[in-house]
């Protein structure tokens, strides 16, 4: 497969002497040898994005044109795109093929919202002594965004990022996942096909150590959005002072299953959600508090369900779970459980690993102190937690420090209205798992899961700034 491996840098491939090696997860063998960034590409980068959003005014309307360009080509080269997230990042090839489609959808809305940036009339009239004024607001462009994406979504979280910044006018410089970079340079491709202006959109990869503390520090960037752990984005909040911030950070994500809950479709929602891509999404379900009544039917239901997760090479059609994005991380999934289980957790299922490959996993007897319940897991591991009263089983998920999204299975109203007003999250998925989300609504965590909301219209907001305008109908 031919695609770049350059840095996009001012509306130019730009290659550097040291590389960085990209490997394909499965095989565990070199997949591509990528230009890596060093001091100077990256103040090009951001000098390229200063100047062209000083000097590019594109219309919204132009916008859009471009946004629609990509979001249709990517749909044209779904395939091309999900091959390189098999081999990059070990994403099963239909899992894949369905995040560049989300990818192309991301993009499309993004245009849409173009179209819609607005502000709102403000009455100063109404107030004494400015009877004879006249007031509104402009949504205004930041300028330069920093974005810098994580692994497991190479695609569709790079889009989230660049398509809300283009679509309000500003310019990007874009730090992908050093393990995951090759199809963000092929995204850059597709925008500079489709006749972006140079300096826009810059791509530089390296590690964050390096490239992603000097775009932290250089006061050329105004807003950062950043998608990664909890930890990072601390340290992000931290480097970048006064800057805009939207940050989308870990999880742990509880799903409730209640006494009146579909247990047969919360058994085979659960079965699927909490292991696709391995379960490195940030709202991978990871606790699962079942209700006592119901408790041993819904572990029979779903470690049935699990046993029929296709394990192994994820360029095969019928694999749902595969590699991890390394062994070492896989590695500290097998010591995470190893550890639950000596202080007393039960392995119903899984708890074994090949390589990079760690295998779907269910635990029970498990205690909120337990890292595989407390901290985020990041790998295909889930733990079920026995509760009889709702109100308590609420006030223990709520005590982790994350809240992004969470679930519950329930037939009656009241309880999902009250869940819905009690549990300490961003979202709140009724009768579904935590892992729903489509590309267009908002986004985002409470507590240490985040700052900001993503989803186009939303990312649009925080990527612009409020205006006032004031008439004096007197002058």
């Amino acid at each position: 497969m031919r695609t770049k491996t350059d840095l996009f840098i001012n509306g130019k491939w730009v290659t550097t002497e040291e590389k960085l090696e990209v490997m394909d997860k499965y095989k565990q063998q070199v997949y591509a040898n990528v230009s890596k960034a060093g001091e100077k590409e990256v103040d090009d980068a951001i000098a390229g994005a200063a100047e062209a959003f000083r000097s590019t005014q594109l219309s919204p309307y132009e916008r859009y044109e471009i946004l629609k360009k990509v979001s249709d080509q990517l749909l044209e080269e779904k395939e091309e795109f999900a091959q390189i997230l098999v081999a990059e990042a070990g994403k099963p090839v239909k899992q894949a093929r369905t995040e560049v489609e989300r990818a192309a959808q991301t993009l499309e809305v993004s245009a849409e919202e173009a179209k819609r940036i607005s502000g709102h009339g403000v009455p100063v009239d109404a107030a004494p002594g400015s009877e004879n004024r006249m007031a509104y607001t402009v949504r205004v462009p930041v300028g330069v965004v920093g974005a810098i994406t994580p692994f497991n979504f190479p695609v569709n979280l790079v889009t989230h990022k660049i398509g809300p910044a283009l679509a309000a006018g500003n310019a990007v410089v874009l730090k992908p996942a050093s393990a995951t970079p090759v199809s963000a340079l092929k995204l850059a491709e597709l925008f500079d096909q489709a006749g972006l202006p140079a300096g826009l959109l810059n791509v530089v990869v390296g590690s964050g150590s390096v490239v992603g503390k000097q775009m932290q520090e250089d006061s050329r960037i105004s807003t950062y959005t950043f998608t990664g752990s909890a930890e990072v984005g601390l340290k992000i909040k931290q480097n970048t002072g006064l800057n805009k911030l939207i940050l989308e950070l870990g999880n742990n994500s509880p799903v409730i299953i209640h006494k009146d809950a579909d247990i047969d479709k919360a058994a085979s929602v659960l079965s699927t959600a909490s292991f696709a891509f391995a379960g490195q999404t940030c709202i991978t379900p990871q606790r699962l508090y079942v209700h006592r009544d119901v408790r041993e039917e819904f572990q029979e239901k779903l470690d049935k369900a699990i046993k029929e997760v296709e394990v192994g090479d994820p360029s095969d059609e019928a694999t749902v779970v595969g590699p991890m994005i390394d062994e070492e991380e896989a590695e500290r999934a097998e010591e995470w459980v190893k550890e639950a289980e000596q202080a007393g957790a039960t392995i119903v299922r899984g708890g074994t690993r090949n390589g990079a490959v760690y295998v779907p996993t269910l635990l029970t007897d498990v205690r909120k102190d337990m890292k595989v319940v407390s901290e985020e897991i990041f790998a295909p591991v889930v733990s079920i937690l026995e509760y009889e009263d709702l109100d308590a089983c609420i006030d223990e998920l709520n005590e982790s420090p994350y809240g992004l999204q969470g679930g519950i299975f329930t037939r009656d109203l009241d309880t999902a209205f009250h869940a819905a007003r009690r549990v300490e999250v961003g979202g709140l998925m009724i009768n579904d798992s935590s892992q729903y989300r489509v590309d267009l609504m908002p986004y985002g965590g409470v507590k240490d899961s985040g700052w900001g909301k993503e989803g186009p219209r939303y990312s649009i907001e925080e990527m612009t700034e409020e205006r006032l305008v004031v008439w004096n109908l007197d002058g």
